[in-house]
């Protein structure tokens, strides 16, 4: 009998933590931009007893997408599709990160949704850095939204960036905002598709920023929000293991803000300071 199969594109703390919870008796695919961070994810997954298979995938490159939904497809039918690839303000300038973070995510939820079996679902890992934007205007929205994956970067107000946090910022709303538009066309295969839009988690990059010469912002997010700590990849993956399952099956086209509080308190709290300055 054919075994479906789970996708995980980025295989760092947050993905592998999803992947564990849905992988059990599926082919889990491991595509990363570092094939040796790949093949090392993978063996941790063979040796708890999962199936896996890896490929070397550049998040920001079309064709690489196109070859890993051929590559899964020809495995099994694809169940689940987990993105929690991408680059953040610190790792890239404005080009790569709205290459990878918002064109690159957009093709991946676009060309898995032509693909995603019945029943099947999706979750992006987004961030909270897209909720510390102003409102957009209803055109800006629309066109994060559905306007055509080419077209995105040409966007006027897209080009407009020249700030590494302002392209991460806008490139997490849009995965929102693509998720909503592509939760559409994902219903009508019978599958859903949702964000979730993770605070401070606990991961070996989270670990350098807070030992680094910008952990007295961190801390002080930390201690500023109602949650008092940061996450751990597990509370993300409960998470998504919930919007994958039939628990979730009439929640699409949705973004789940799990971030211990720290948006709350940057908009209305004690981290309205914050505004200022990002």
């Amino acid at each position: 009998m054919t075994k479906e199969v789970s996708v995980l594109v980025g295989a760092g703390s947050i993905g592998m933590a999803i992947a564990r919870r849905v992988g059990a008796g599926r082919i889990t695919v491991l595509a990363d931009y570092s094939i040796e961070n790949a093949d090392c994810a993978a063996k941790t997954l063979e040796d708890a007893g999962f199936e896996t298979r890896t490929i070397r995938t550049d998040l920001g490159s079309k064709e690489d997408i196109l070859e890993l939904v051929r590559f899964a497809t020809s495995l099994g039918p694809v169940k689940y599709l987990i993105g929690a690839a991408g680059v953040s303000p610190s790792q890239a300038p404005v080009e790569k990160i709205l290459q990878v973070d918002l064109y690159g995510t957009s093709v991946l939820l676009e060309e898995f949704g032509k693909v995603i079996a019945e029943g099947g679902s999706g979750v992006v890992i987004s961030s909270q850095s897209g909720h510390r934007l102003p409102a957009l205007s209803l055109e800006e929205n629309e066109a994060l939204a559905t306007a055509p994956v080419e077209d995105l970067l040409h966007l006027p107000f897209i080009m407009s960036i020249t700030d590494t946090l302002k392209a991460y910022q806008y490139s997490k709303r849009c995965n929102v905002l693509r998720v909503a538009g592509e939760a559409c066309k994902w219903g009508k295969r019978g599958a859903t598709v949702n964000s979730i839009s993770p605070g401070i988690i606990i991961t070996p990059l989270a670990n350098d920023e807070l030992h680094g010469p910008r952990a007295e912002g961190y801390l002080d997010m930390i201690n500023g929000m109602p949650a008092g700590r940061a996450g751990t990849p597990d509370e993300i993956g409960d998470l998504a293991e919930f919007l994958l399952s039939s628990r979730g099956r009439f929640i699409s086209g949705a973004d789940i803000l799990a971030d211990g509080g720290c948006t709350a308190s940057y908009w209305y709290g004690d981290l309205q300071y914050l505004k200022a300055t990002h």
